[in-house]
């Protein structure tokens, strides 16, 4: 809708002049001077309302706005965002700024306190009120980060957030429980992403507020709670994004401690990616968002049964490669040789066997050999020492009655029996006659 100051009329389709609805734009002289002069038959316009806003609001003068930065906005060049809150009262502001005021605020961040200068705007399109700034200056950190910060460092001091206190997360969780607000998206998100992981798994639920003054009590007691329960093999803090004040409540010290004293493992899940809190400091892990929570504490059932294929796979091939080596060493044994041909195996031992018979032989033919001719020589000195030797030559050995041999022919007398042993057999005979030499 727009307002033709130049014709005078009210055109409701939206370019001055412009064609409306069937009955035409409403000239301006008929449309009431003041607010107080419109009635239900001859209303303003919504787009004269908001103009006359903005005529209003034009004509206030620039000013200085203190505050604190609880949301910022600096990722386009052209233009930017922030949400500046009251430093005592529970009252923000929404402060944009263009191209030079974005390079100002650029190295600005959540929780800075800060001066802005600018002047006050209404959007006609949707009549919304907003703080156009054109400078911005730092007084000082913002009171809430500074108390973080400090409770940051007293903590650390104590070693709460030590790597030695974090407990590691178990591999194939029964049971998790989760700690989150009341019909909160992020309790939809942890339960559908884990339940599309690994659809074994079962929840336990506390609900807690994650914002406000009860926060804090309402968070430790559901850590509590489900840090007792036996059931219970994770924990997951859970809570959507918001501003930084918003999510103050689970960087209170009590919450903190007790994240850290809680003896299950727990995951912080708090906010977006970008946001921060003592919790996340205090938990075994941290996870960007509720979603990523999900995916951190269980595996995917999927993956687990791809792992289950490949090692089912392997292990095959191993035992597959196994069975095939022990096979080619079967068949290389039973290809060799000794096992063809047995007799193989005796032959060099045959060989041996045989040239040790053959060596033994011929030692034993020589021995044989020089004892027969030693036999030999010492036979054929037996032999010409041998009485027979004389015997066989023709003479005789001659022997008395009592068998002894007469060698002396005076020994006999005529009349004595002598035995004449010959070559060959014996004579008994009798003497004659004696004749001694």
């Amino acid at each position: 809708m727009a307002i033709d100051t130049r014709q005078g009329y009210y055109a409701p389709g939206g370019a001055p002049g412009g064609g409306g609805p069937a009955q035409g734009p409403k000239p301006l002289d008929q449309l009431p001077r003041l607010a107080r002069d419109t009635t239900a038959e001859n209303p303003w316009p919504v787009s004269v309302v908001s103009q006359k806003y903005h005529d209003a609001v034009r004509r206030w003068p620039g000013s200085w706005v203190e505050g604190q930065i609880v949301e910022i906005n600096m990722r386009r060049a052209s233009s930017g965002y922030i949400t500046l809150r009251d430093n005592f009262e529970d009252i923000s502001i929404s402060v944009m700024g263009f191209r030079q005021f974005v390079a100002m605020a650029r190295d600005f961040r959540q929780g800075d306190r800060v001066v802005i200068h600018g002047r006050p705007d209404v959007w006609v399109k949707a009549t919304r009120l907003s703080f156009v700034a054109d400078d911005i200056r730092r007084i000082g950190a913002g009171d809430l980060k500074a108390r973080i910060d400090e409770l940051r460092r007293k903590l650390k001091g104590e070693g709460l957030f030590d790597q030695e206190h974090k407990v590691a997360l178990p591999e194939f969780p029964k049971c998790i429980g989760l700690v989150c607000a009341p019909q909160a998206r992020a309790e939809g998100d942890v339960i559908t992403n884990v339940n599309l992981r690994w659809p074994a798994v079962r929840f336990k639920v506390v609900h807690a507020h994650v914002q406000g003054t009860q926060c804090p009590p309402e968070v430790i007691a559901a850590i509590d709670k489900l840090d007792q329960d036996p059931d219970v093999d994770v924990i997951i803090v859970a809570r959507g994004g918001g501003s930084f004040e918003d999510l103050i409540g689970f960087s209170d010290e009590a919450v903190v401690r007790a994240t850290a004293a809680c003896a299950t493992p727990i995951v912080s899940a708090v906010g977006h990616e970008d946001d921060w809190t003592l919790i996340d400091l205090a938990a075994d892990l941290r996870a960007s968002t509720p979603t990523d929570a999900a995916k951190k504490v269980v595996p995917d059932v999927r993956e687990q049964w791809q792992l289950v294929a490949n090692a089912r796979s392997q292990m095959g091939m191993r035992i597959h490669a196994m069975v095939d080596n022990e096979t080619r060493l079967v068949e290389g044994y039973a290809s060799r040789p000794s096992l063809t041909h047995p007799e193989t195996m005796i032959e060099p031992h045959q060989r041996f066997v045989d040239d040790s018979v053959q060596r033994i032989r011929l030692g034993l033919t020589r021995i044989i050999d020089d004892a027969g001719l030693t036999v030999e020589k010492l036979h054929a000195s037996l032999k010409a020492l041998s009485p027979q030797s004389t015997l066989d030559r023709g003479y005789a050995v001659v022997q008395g009655e009592g068998g002894h041999v007469v060698d002396d022919a005076g020994k006999v007398h005529a009349g004595d029996r002598l035995t004449l042993t010959l070559r060959r057999g014996t004579v008994v005979t009798e003497a004659q006659s004696v004749e001694p030499d």
